[in-house]
C-alpha cells in the first residue's frame, strides 16, 4: 500500500514564500513520476509541476519561473518551493506519485495567498 503525506501549506501574504513537502511510502517503484497539483474552490484540479526519476521537470505556464519541483529518490520525498506568490495561487495542493501501475495521491494541503 502506497502513502503520500503533505506538509507545508498555510497562510502567506502576496508576495511571500511557502515550501511544500510529500513524503511517499510503502512499495514505490524507482521509475516513478512525482508532483503536484491544486484545486481552487469551485474549479478543477489542475496540473502545477512534475518531476521524474531522472529529474526532468515539468510546469504550468502560470507558475513557471516562481515555482521549483525537486525530489529526494533516497527519502521518496518532492518537494515544491513557491515564491512571490499571488492570490490566484489559492487552492488545496495534491501530492501526486505516478508508477506504471497507477496513480496515487495525497490528502491535500491548504495554501492561502492573501493580498
Amino acid at each position: 500500500q502506497v502513502q503520500l503525506v503533505e506538509s507545508g501549506g498555510g497562510l502567506v501574504q502576496a508576495g511571500g514564500s511557502l515550501r511544500l513537502s510529500c513524503v511517499a511510502s510503502g512499495s514505490i517503484f524507482s521509475d516513478n513520476t512525482m508532483g503536484w497539483y491544486r484545486q481552487a474552490p469551485g474549479k478543477q484540479r489542475v496540473l502545477v509541476a512534475t518531476i521524474n526519476s531522472s529529474g526532468s521537470t515539468n510546469y504550468a505556464d502560470s507558475v513557471k519561473g516562481r515555482f521549483t519541483v525537486s525530489r529526494d529518490n533516497a527519502k521518496n520525498t518532492v518537494y515544491l518551493q513557491m515564491n512571490s506568490l499571488k492570490s490566484e495561487d489559492t487552492a488545496v495542493y495534491y501530492c501526486l506519485l505516478q508508477m506504471r501501475w497507477g496513480d496515487y495521491w495525497g490528502q491535500g494541503t491548504q495554501v492561502t495567498v492573501s493580498s
